[in-house]
């Protein structure tokens, strides 16, 4: 096994979407997957692209982006080490719904319609997971939309950060610059410059070029509830 496997399979018993599931599914997610190195800026995957299936960070950070009116891309997520996006034809629907960019230099491993296939016929909990990882899709959008419409600009940004710190090992360090930050919560750049200075000045995180490090999830959680 190489040391992207071991990485990979380390990281993929650990996955929140795959703890529920007996011992086994992991490996065999590996197993029928494509392990790739990717540089910042290059595709995971497509919008639009017929053939779907995960897509797990394993390494890294992607963005993900989809059309809008007017052709063009608005940045409507980014994920880190240990999530998955994607979709699976076997629940319906049609191709890729997000282009995912790599926000930096990046591993991940996809699995497409057809892996996931062979591997459910030994483990059909595969679906459950699929399911699983759709699930969480869904909440983000949601979450993120309600964000939009009730929070002002400090609490959003706070819960934002919050949400992707979360999903990491502490200390969470996020590859997002302020423009992505901005695009992600539907502010000016210079608001969100305004508050990631203020939420530096508390200690709760430091900003540095394309990252922010964030020192106190729970202080953004208050602020975010606030």
């Amino acid at each position: 096994m190489t040391s992207d496997e071991m990485t990979a399979l380390a990281l993929l018993r650990e996955a929140r979407w795959l703890t529920p599931y007996p011992a086994g599914l992991a490996e065999a997610l590996l197993a029928e997957g494509r392990l790739s190195r990717l540089a910042a800026g290059q595709w995971a995957q497509a919008e639009g692209d017929e053939e779907t299936g995960l897509t797990v960070v394993i390494e890294g950070a992607v963005d993900l982006y989809c059309q809008a009116p007017g052709d063009r891309e608005v940045r409507i997520g980014h994920a880190g080490p240990g999530a998955a996006v994607g979709q699976a034809m076997r629940f319906g629907g049609g191709p890729r719904l997000a282009t995912a960019v790599c926000a930096e230099p990046s591993l991940v491993l996809r699995i497409s319609d057809a892996g996931l296939m062979r591997i459910a016929r030994d483990r059909p909990d595969v679906w459950q997971a699929v399911a699983a990882v759709v699930y969480r899709q869904l909440r983000g959008a949601m979450q993120m939309a309600a964000d939009v419409v009730a929070l002002p600009p400090r609490q959003r940004i706070a819960a934002r950060l919050a949400s992707y710190a979360r999903a990491r090992r502490p200390p969470a360090v996020l590859s997002l610059s302020q423009q992505a930050l901005a695009e992600l919560t539907g502010l000016s750049r210079k608001t969100v410059n305004l508050v990631l200075g203020d939420l530096q000045r508390q200690g709760l995180l430091r900003r540095d070029y394309a990252r922010i490090e964030i020192f106190d999830l729970r202080g953004l959680d208050r602020i975010a509830d606030s």
